[in-house]
């Protein structure tokens, strides 16, 4: 690239790694394969939360949503630290931030020049005269797309008939029940994703009529994992580990695979230093691509706290070859009623073949009344994390180099979840949006309950 090089950003929702390029058998995404054919497909890379706004926030502030207060999902950051896209803006580059921020904080104006549709202007050549950023976000692959009703008015629209899936031919993960019912959903999601690649193609077909692909880096990720039970909002490989691709012109090598650990909170850090932009202070990723690389971590970081209603706290560190998990309140079950979940099919069927004892012992982990407090995966040998090793001696040495590179990377970041989020609401670091959280609090039908109903006061934050 002889100028400054643009950057288009392609963002899917709730994707996990099922794109053709991945090796997916259902292989639905030409577009977003081309984009890997032409460029780098990362095999390890890292979401730092498994659902959206703290993801977002993340990726935005270059650096981990609980150390900067944006970790609780549809909490409000009220001062966020100063976003890369700001960066990007003061070196000179527009900005246009096409659709969905949902950052857990409202983000200043000066984040972006504009927000709004810029296919028809970049393929007529209409953008500004300086270097861009162009974002998109698809959530046509959102997990409420996979209810069957929103999924009729938003995703089917969208298919031919050629375009729908078999259920029959769709992988089911061995900790879901393989039933008529859950098929059906995991087949709504790859019909979303051939909706999503139709768009993908369009911001394609619209960047090779502008004459700029030779000087534009594209890069194709998502939030977090498929929007299903143990992979969205949950701290396993599925809920985590996404596909990343990167097309970048004279640095990338067409059909190349880096195995290296990559983080979204190298993102921001590494569009900055392509662009030859002045880095945010206190970012704490690295830059994985281009001539200011710096070398690759042995671990990479994650963690979740309150899902909506569902409080918890969860902090990950993985490396190529494990997955650790440190749950810090064990005594919280996983299968917590969720509102939101509950909407779909696959929590609906689980919980109804849990009542019944028809799963297996992989399916009905999940429904246990407490969680270990750790948790370790051989993930080369066991990518669904269904084997827990954290008591076993042979791998000592390695759990204890884990939860200790944890530990380092939360004391020098710092951690926000462990402390009470009325505490943050007090101090003015976030707004009080509790009452309508606590508002949702709701036991599950009795027949499907696990442990014993605790009911309590509940002493809200003023």
């Amino acid at each position: 690239m002889k100028k400054r090089p643009n950057i288009m950003l392609l963002v899917a929702e709730d994707t996990g790694r099922h794109q053709g390029c991945y090796g997916d058998p259902v292989n639905c995404t030409p577009a977003v394969d081309s984009i890997a054919a032409a460029g780098t497909r990362y095999t390890n890379a890292f979401s730092t939360a498994p659902v959206c706004a703290p993801s977002r926030s993340a990726m935005m502030m270059g650096k981990t949503a609980f150390s900067q207060g944006s970790h609780h999902m549809r909490s409000m950051l009220k001062h966020p630290p100063k976003l890369f896209t700001e960066a990007l803006r003061e070196s000179g580059y527009y900005v246009n931030w096409t659709n969905k921020t949902d950052f857990n904080f409202e983000p200043p104006s000066s984040f972006a020049d504009d927000c709004s549709s810029w296919y028809d202007d970049l393929a007529s050549g209409k953008l500004k005269d300086r270097p861009w950023l162009l974002y998109r976000n698809y959530e046509i692959s959102h997990e409420s797309k996979m209810w069957p009703d929103a999924w009729g008015d938003a995703v089917a629209p969208h298919l031919t008939e050629s375009d729908r899936v078999d259920p029959a031919r769709v992988p089911v993960p061995p900790y879901l029940a393989d039933t008529p019912e859950i098929r059906a959903d995991i087949a709504r999601y790859y019909e979303s994703l051939i909706a999503q690649n139709k768009g993908i193609a369009q911001a394609l077909d619209a960047l090779e009529k502008s004459g700029e692909r030779d000087n534009t880096i594209i890069f194709y990720f998502s939030d977090h994992g498929r929007g299903l039970l143990r992979e969205k909002r949950w701290m396993y490989d599925a809920g985590i580990h996404l596909p990343l691709i990167v097309s970048a012109p004279g640095i990338t090598t067409p059909g190349s695979v880096s195995d290296e650990l990559v983080s979204w909170l190298d993102l921001s850090k590494t569009i900055l230093s392509l662009c030859d932009a002045k880095p945010i202070d206190g970012a704490q990723g690295r830059i994985f691509l281009g001539p200011d690389t710096q070398p690759e971590p042995k671990y990479v970081f994650a963690g979740r706290d309150r899902m909506d209603e569902v409080f918890d706290r969860v902090r990950v560190a993985r490396s190529r070859k494990y997955h650790y998990i440190r749950n810090d309140f064990p005594q919280l079950p996983w299968a917590s009623r969720q509102q939101y979940m509950e909407k779909q099919i696959t929590t609906q069927q689980m919980r109804e073949l849990n009542a019944k004892g028809q799963l297996n012992a992989a399916q009905a982990n999940w429904f246990s009344t407490e969680k270990p407090a750790e948790e370790f995966f051989d993930i080369q040998q066991d990518p669904h994390c269904l084997n827990n090793l954290a008591s076993a001696p042979s791998v000592g040495k390695e759990l204890a180099a884990h939860r200790k590179a944890l530990a380092e990377f939360l004391d020098q970041t710092g951690d926000l979840g462990q402390r009470p989020e009325a505490d943050l609401i007090a101090e003015g670091i976030v707004e009080n949006k509790l009452p309508e959280y606590y508002e949702r609090v709701a036991p599950l039908p009795e027949n499907y309950r696990i442990g014993d109903l605790v009911e309590a006061p509940v002493e809200m934050p003023k």
